[in-house]
């Protein structure tokens, strides 16, 4: 069984919360409470010295970045309709996976957090920088969509639309998700899988 060290709020931890749970994979959650610095505790530093959720614990193996864990998962258990091996797919998947965590990522970091967490300590520049991003962020999201279901452009949803998801969810907690047509229909099939209902943010999955 895995050991899955994250919190409710992460947007990374949901997005592998979420594979395990469409992928039906046994894992136990190890909660690390981010409100009280639990991250920064030496216990928990001698887990993830990098001080972030998610870590997934393996028996000997322990692998810390959300993107990372999404692959082996899949690679281990062979979860070929999430992480397709058919070159061209996978290519698509890789983009929209590095495109989600280092492009539209830190847009909704600046945006969730300065918007709801940061409290007198918000930085209203890096607030305004995110929504800036999230202009055009928003727009290719949506052009990417156009005519298809998935991301990848297949006919069943990848770690991609897990990874994007996931971010698109924690927009709504600042009720700053993209509103366009492409993307409010995407989200809404992601929504309808039972394992990214389960991960959804808790403000969310009580609605």
């Amino acid at each position: 069984m895995y050991t899955l060290y994250t919190h409710p709020i992460s947007q990374h931890g949901r997005r592998v919360v979420a594979l395990l749970e469409c992928a039906s994979l046994p894992y136990e959650t190890r909660i690390v409470n981010l409100m009280q610095a639990e991250h920064l505790s030496p216990k928990f530093l001698a887990i993830n010295p990098n001080h972030q959720v998610p870590t997934l614990i393996d028996g000997d193996i322990r692998i810390h970045e959300s993107g990372a864990i999404l692959r082996y998962l899949c690679t281990k258990h062979g979860l070929e309709d999430w992480y397709p091996q058919t070159l061209a797919v996978r290519a698509q998947v890789e983009q929209w996976l590095d495109w989600t965590q280092c492009r539209f990522g830190p847009a909704v970091t600046a945006i969730v957090f300065n918007s709801l967490f940061a409290g007198d300590q918000a930085d209203e520049v890096a607030l305004a920088r995110g929504h800036k991003s999230m202009e055009e962020i928003g727009g290719l999201l949506e052009a990417a969509l156009e005519g298809r279901d998935w991301l990848a452009g297949g006919t069943k949803p990848t770690i991609a639309d897990l990874a994007a998801g996931a971010n698109i969810a924690h927009l709504g907690l600042a009720e700053s998700a993209p509103q366009s047509p492409n993307i409010l229909a995407w989200h809404a099939r992601l929504c309808e899988l039972d394992g990214f209902a389960k991960a959804l943010p808790p403000q969310m999955a009580a609605a």
